[in-house]
């Protein structure tokens, strides 16, 4: 069966009780991920920044971002980014400062503090990444079939939002 076959009805159930499952996984892959982090920051002694915040820094990188750019990404809620980067800003993890163009904008950057964060849980997705492999847990290909699928699920999402509501 390929994914352009239909579902017939005896099978939309099951269908509809696999999705459900996928659901509800993908909340407790965040949920662990989180938790994750945090363990990872206890064990090296990093106690003042959260685990949302950590995977923040990750994300920006060494790009400098304004707040609407990381919501257009996907990666977060606009509370709760504009939060966040004025906790990072206030204990030194990142520079902040208004555009030129845009006064009410800002753009910002990880300081050398916050490449730091950055650093630790770069190393940590790199030690799990070796692990997988290491495990056989995850080859390449279930890597590459597990991401297509989830951008395909993201792009259908994407569209419920902007072409049916």
């Amino acid at each position: 069966m390929s994914i352009h076959d239909p579902v017939v009805p005896g099978q939309r159930s099951a269908f509809l009780a696999g999705y459900l499952e996928t659901l509800a996984l993908v909340e407790r892959l965040h949920r662990l991920l989180l938790d994750v982090i945090k363990d990872e920051f206890e064990r090296v002694g990093v106690l003042e920044i959260n685990a949302v915040q950590a995977l923040l820094l990750f994300n920006i990188g060494d790009n400098e971002v304004t707040a609407g750019e990381l919501k257009t990404r996907g990666y977060y809620q606009g509370s709760n980014v504009s939060y966040n980067l004025k906790k990072l800003v206030d204990m030194g993890y990142m520079h902040h400062q208004r555009c030129e163009i845009d006064r009410r904008s800002v753009r910002v950057r990880l300081t050398e503090k916050g490449r730091g964060i950055r650093d630790i849980v770069s190393e940590l997705f790199d030690r799990h990444a070796k692990g997988l492999i290491e495990r056989e847990i995850i080859d390449m290909q279930g890597m590459e079939d597990i991401t297509t699928s989830l951008r395909r699920v993201e792009r259908y999402w994407s569209d419920q939002i902007r072409y049916i509501y």
